[in-house]
């Protein structure tokens, strides 16, 4: 049995977010580059989640592997609004541990599509 895909979706990793990370093809809808950008996290693709930073957002670089390792344990969407055909927006909450402390990001992100591209712009982080 091929191994179930980081993001949450029940589908192995190969037929979901794996097409995306792995295979080139572009992700269809912000929710789906949302969740591949999540499983980047958990596998430490910096390249992937780069790629799928818009330019004028972009950090210059990324330093996953520094610092203690991040243990990712689970991603829930809570809402994935189209705006309209090209920006939309994915709240969702990402659990995960560091040095064995629980923490829980949740977030509001932006995503903006570019020559039928979908890209991370920038997100609202919420309290709590």
């Amino acid at each position: 049995m091929a191994e179930p895909c980081p993001c949450g979706k029940p589908a192995a990793y190969p037929d979901c977010c794996g097409r995306y990370l792995d295979g080139g093809a572009p992700a269809p809808d912000a929710e789906a580059l949302m969740r591949s950008r999540y499983t980047a996290f958990t596998r430490g693709r910096e390249a992937y989640l780069l790629a799928t930073w818009h330019p004028d957002f972009r950090p210059a670089g990324l330093t996953l592997d520094e610092g203690p390792p991040t243990k990712w344990l689970g991603l829930q969407v809570r809402r994935h609004e189209q705006g309209d055909e090209n920006h939309a927006i994915v709240e969702f909450v990402a659990r995960y541990k560091v040095g064995g402390r629980a923490h829980r990001l949740h977030e509001t992100s932006r995503f903006v599509r570019v020559d039928g591209r979908w890209f991370y712009t920038d997100g609202d982080i919420h309290a709590g």
